[in-house]
Parts: C-alpha cells; structure tokens; sequence
C-alpha cells in the first residue's frame, strides 16, 4: 500500500535547496502594518431572511436607537416584528501608511439567526480600534457569494449566506501616526526568528549599502541605520527589500494532522537505522435481514429477523529493518516499504521520535 500523493509531493517539493528570497519576502518593517477595525451595525432591505426579533432583541434596540436618532420615537411596549433586517459585525483592516479618504474592504459577518445576507444594504457604521476611536466609516451594498432557496421542508444552499463583503466599503476617517525611520534608524523583523539568517541579511544589507549600516540584535530583529529625508529614505528602504538573501535551512519538522491524517515533512528530516513491527487487526459484521413466513392457511405471522456473520482478520505483524537515511527521499522511501496507512504512520512516526531514531519535531495540528 502508498501513501497518499500530499505525503509524496511534499518530498517531491522539498527535496531541493534553500532559494534566494528578496528581503520582503523574509522580513517586515517593525511598526508598518496593518491594524484591525470592528464596528457593530444594522443591514437593511433583506428579503425575509432578517434576524427573528423575538429571539434577537438586540435588534429591536439597535432598530429603536437609530430611528430615535433620526427624530422618530416608537411608543413604548411595542414588540416590532421585523425579517428584513439583520444585527451584522464589519471588520477591516486599516493598512499601513492610510489616509483620511482612503477605500477599505470590509467584511460583513451576522451576529444573530438571519438566515442569509443575500442583496442586504449595510447602514453608516463606524469602525473603530483598539484604543476606542473611529478610524473609518462603513456604508453599502452587501456582495454574497452564495446562494439558498427552500421549500415544503427541503432547502439547498450553496456556500456561506451569513457572511458578505463590500468592496471600498469603508471610507479612512483618521491615519495612525507612524514614525518610520524618525531616529535615523528602523528595525527589520524576520518572519521566522534564525540567527544565519539574521547574519545573512547583515551581511547583504552591508555589502550593498557599507560597513555598520545593518547589525543583528537577536535572531528576529536587525538594526538598519536609515539617511535623514523623507525622500532618502523610501528609496532606501524599497532598494534593501530589493535585496536577495538566501535563508539558513530551516530545523527538521514533520507535521501531524490527526484529523485528517496528513503528514508533512521538510527536507532536512532524518532517520537512523531502526525496526518498525506494523500490522492490522480488522473486524468486520455483516448483519442480513430473515423474513420467516408461515405455511400457507396457517394463521402464523410475518417475523423479520436478523442474522449477523462476524469475522476477524488479522494481517501478520512483520518486522522490517529501516536503514537510516540522510535525505528525505530515503526517509519516504522507507517508510513506504512498510505499507503504512496515513494513520498508521501517525503511530509510527511518534514511536520513532521516542526511540531517537527519527531526528525531527513533530507538531500535531
């Protein structure tokens, strides 16, 4: 038996070596990125399929604050029983460097148990972050990608219903201050924290631009000194994430998705020389209706009765001796020769790492 074709592609994948990558690729600029919007609102002009009120009262309240806001006041006690209209939260993300004016995506979620977004118009929400200030302002039409319909008990639907976006539906209102290079200096950030590579973007950043320009604080972080005007330094900065740095390999690591049975590994996976016992145990139960009928006038009855056959099979376990390798071709190659399933291998590769014979980590996802 093979394994399955995601185990063998990704030794197919990962047999080659480390590429040069450009620095934008590896590494971010410490404090430029994006900051996360949230904003609680109403969708209107639903098609029947709004949050039911009587389950959702947040929506009635939310319905009543915004009338009372547009000068009509409902007189008090009066249960509104409303399907067009749905409690939603819109999210965003504000990018780096935005300015008032700017168009943001947003995304459209329910809070409530209305049954789909479909050709909803959100009404003006603001948007705020984490310090409590509105940053933007979100208003439009919902674009759903799904469909639904229903009927005498039966319903088919197609994707998500629940959930829509709106392009450039959120307008900037306020920018986040952002000091790049303010103190003649910025910090990059690699993505996955390894000191080679930390010394290898030093040492890119130096040879193109001099001596002492870039040095490593850690294993994530790099110091750049950056020239004085604004000018000078974008220019600088888009020519250093230009540069190609060919990243230190990374630590042997397979990983396990138990629920899937998945398994990934990277290329610097070995193995040493070791014996692996596999075998199968099955039980199988073939359970078959018996209709037992009387003669002919006998005034016997009908019984349905059930037989049921079970059976065990046992495939014998073998021991096969597994030859260390020091790739991860040799690595596939071996444990394919034991016919393991994916969720036997499962089993198989946590016995190998607490015998010391696989030299990996293993991450169960």
């Amino acid at each position: 038996m093979k394994l399955p074709h995601l185990f063998l592609l990704a030794a197919l994948a990962l047999s080659g070596g480390a590429q040069a990558e450009r620095i934008k690729d590896i590494a971010s600029i410490q404090g430029v990125r994006n900051n996360q919007l949230a904003g609680y609102g109403l969708v209107v002009g639903l098609d029947g399929t709004g949050d039911q009120t009587t389950q959702t009262p947040f929506t009635t309240q939310s319905i009543a604050n915004m009338l009372m806001q547009m000068g009509v006041t409902l007189p008090p006690g009066i249960n509104m029983q409303l399907k067009n209209v749905a409690a939603v939260m819109v999210t965003a993300d504000l990018p780096p460097f935005a300015q008032a004016g700017q168009a943001i995506d947003i995304t459209v979620s329910s809070i409530g148990n209305a049954k789909s977004l479909r050709g909803g118009t959100l009404v003006m929400t603001p948007l705020k972050g984490a310090d409590g200030q509105v940053y933007a302002m979100a208003q439009g039409n919902l674009v759903v990608s799904g469909a639904g319909a229903s009927a005498s008990g039966s319903k088919v639907q197609v994707n998500h219903l629940s959930v829509g976006r709106i392009p450039s539906g959120a307008t900037v209102e306020r920018s986040v201050a952002t000091a790049l290079g303010v103190s003649g200096s910025i910090n990059l950030e690699l993505q996955d924290a390894d000191f080679t590579t930390a010394s290898r973007v030093v040492d890119a950043v130096n040879a193109r631009f001099g001596k002492d320009t870039a040095r490593a604080l850690n294993g994530r972080v790099i110091q750049v000194r950056t020239p004085v005007g604004d000018d000078a330094r974008v220019a600088f900065l888009g020519a250093i994430e230009s540069l190609d740095v060919s990243p230190a390999q990374g630590m042997a690591k397979v990983i396990l998705n138990a629920r899937t049975g998945s398994v990934v590994m990277n290329q610097v996976v070995m193995l040493d020389a070791c014996a692996v016992s596999h075998g199968n145990l099955s039980v199988i139960i073939n359970t078959q209706p018996v209709i037992s009928q009387p003669a002919p006038f006998s005034k016997g009855e009908t019984v349905v009765t059930s037989q049921s056959q079970i059976e065990i099979r046992q495939q014998p376990g073998e021991v096969m001796h597994l030859k260390g390798g020091a790739s991860l071709a040799d690595v596939v190659k071996a444990l394919n020769s034991i016919g393991a399933t994916p969720q036997d291998l499962l089993a198989i590769l946590q016995a190998l790492k607490a015998s010391g014979a696989l030299h990996a980590e293993l991450e169960v996802i």
